[in-house]
């Protein structure tokens, strides 16, 4: 029988007491590995208790001291990394080189914020007024919430989590109910590193769960990762009840490619970036915009043999190139996209619906699917797939390529091949996209550089990673002193000025 996933609360693994569940999947096999169980509300009440209690006292912990808890568990990260890549792939279904890179940029974001003291530091002037200074200073602000997404539970879970707690607060994490292990071992790398019973909680569950967490009084900020709709939603209810919150969402992202572009290395960054981690990523490429029709013929004539040629299994055999989808019903929805483009007029050049693999006959497969002729009105084109799906639209020149990606709804990455240095440059500039790749077909930022999109892609002021993350994660306080020189000086009842 499967094993039912716990929640972690105040530092102990708490068994599920919730009567509605979820089933996790080894995605390669389709069998049925775990249950999770949604909180209760008893559950949702005891981790808030818990991190409220733990708040008191690690807001007062020394940020060298937080910081020594981080170089501990960045220790931990990378003596465990085959264990976690493993159990991660196991129920996610990328490759084990893909989640091993996903923990090397999770390893990243806990060595930056290794520098919370210095990233906390404020700012003092002196003889603002006459024998009076001020300084400003960042304090925590309680209790945070983190939600998920199932396509990287690793590293976006340490994006949420890991600076909320460098800079003081206490954290509840709701990781995705479709593969949720990974996290709690997470939680158990954390209590070794010295982490205080309390300041990191993890609470399974589904919107129900979300839901209460960020309407409850106690909880000081939400950020979350999802579909634009689901992020959307998140940041509107959290605002309304006074949480501060930001919150990112889907993508549409465009590779333009230029007519002096080398065509092979835009054609292997292209696959790499449409199809790696079967197209499940916030940050994959979906449509490749040609310059030219002779742009598009050569990409289509590199890509149509490569494409079939991706070795597809599961993720932890070796030399896998794809591995399945996360579930069942996703891989459906994903061949369903890809019949309506074949309605809407599209021309599937590719065909990777019916791939299935020899030793998982039960797996969630299918392989890379290559459209031509892609417009604008097509769903395909406006709805993010999120899956093995790449669609080639052309344009006639540069000026075009800048107004398809702009009158886009969507603006979390996009991408530029071109040998031509000023072109990229005024690319860049003009561009209303929030991180730019220029030969670069990923280009999602190192740990010290901002994360986050633009329009419908994000929601929020605030974005991830770099000062950013302490910029949400704490609050400013500005003192004004100013000591007497004698008892025998007078008050002064006026406002302070030179």
């Amino acid at each position: 029988m499967p094993q039912t996933i716990p929640h972690y609360i105040n530092g102990n693994s708490v068994k599920n007491t919730g009567e509605k569940q979820y089933s996790v999947y080894n995605p390669a096999t389709g069998d049925v590995t775990a249950k999770v169980a949604c909180a209760t509300l008893v559950e949702i009440n005891n981790a808030i208790s818990a991190a409220k209690k733990a708040f008191i006292s690690w807001s007062q912990v020394t940020p060298l001291k937080r910081a020594r808890v981080l170089f501990n568990f960045k220790n931990l990260l990378d003596k465990n990394i085959d264990k976690i890549a493993t159990l991660l792939t196991s129920e996610h279904g990328k490759t084990l080189d893909d989640a091993k890179g996903e923990v090397l940029r999770a390893i990243e974001l806990v060595e930056f914020s290794c520098g919370i003291p210095t990233l906390l530091q404020g700012n003092y002037s002196e003889n603002v007024g006459t024998g009076v200074d001020t300084y400003t200073i960042k304090q925590p602000l309680g209790i945070c919430v983190g939600i998920s997404p199932f396509n990287f539970p690793v590293m976006i879970s340490t994006w949420l989590m890991i600076p909320a707690i460098a800079c003081g607060n206490t954290f509840i994490l709701k990781p995705s109910e479709k593969d949720p292990s990974v996290t709690l071992l997470l939680a158990e790398l954390l209590q070794e590193s010295g982490l205080p019973a309390g300041v990191f909680n993890i609470l399974q569950g589904d919107k129900e769960t979300v839901d209460a967490l960020i309407t409850h009084p106690d909880i000081a900020a939400v950020s979350a990762v999802g579909s634009t709709p689901v992020a959307e939603s998140i940041y509107k209810t959290a605002i309304s009840h006074g949480k501060r919150a930001h919150t990112f969402g889907g993508a549409k992202n465009h590779c333009v490619v230029m007519p002096d572009a080398d065509m092979d290395d835009a054609a292997d960054a292209l696959l790499g970036a449409a199809f790696g981690a079967a197209g499940e990523r916030c940050m994959a490429i979906s449509v490749a915009v040609a310059v030219t029709d002779a742009v598009a013929d050569a990409l289509i004539e590199r890509l149509k043999i490569k494409i079939p040629q991706l070795k597809i299994a599961s993720g932890m055999n070796a030399n896998v190139d794809m591995g399945p989808l996360i579930t069942k019903e996703h891989a459906a929805h994903v061949k369903n996209c890809v019949n309506t483009g074949i309605k809407e007029g599209a021309e599937l050049v590719v065909d990777g619906r019916d791939i299935k693999n020899a030793d998982f006959k039960n797996g969630f497969f299918m392989g890379g699917c290559l459209f031509d002729k892609v417009t604008k009105d097509m769903r395909i084109y406006q709805d993010e797939i999120f899956g093995p799906v790449l669609c080639i639209m052309r344009v006639e020149n540069f000026i075009e390529a800048i107004a398809l990606i702009n009158s886009n709804h969507y603006g979390n990455g996009v991408a530029i091949f071109t040998r031509d240095g000023g072109l990229a440059r005024t690319f860049a500039s003009q561009v209303t996209v929030g991180m730019v790749g220029i030969n670069v077909p990923i280009p999602v930022p190192v740990a010290y550089h901002t994360f986050g999109g633009w329009k419908r892609s994000v929601f929020g002021d605030i974005h991830m990673h770099g000062p950013d993350n302490v910029q949400f994660y704490t609050r400013s306080k500005t003192v004004t002193l100013r000591w007497p020189e004698s008892k025998k000086e007078k008050s002064a009842y006026h406002m302070i000025s030179h």
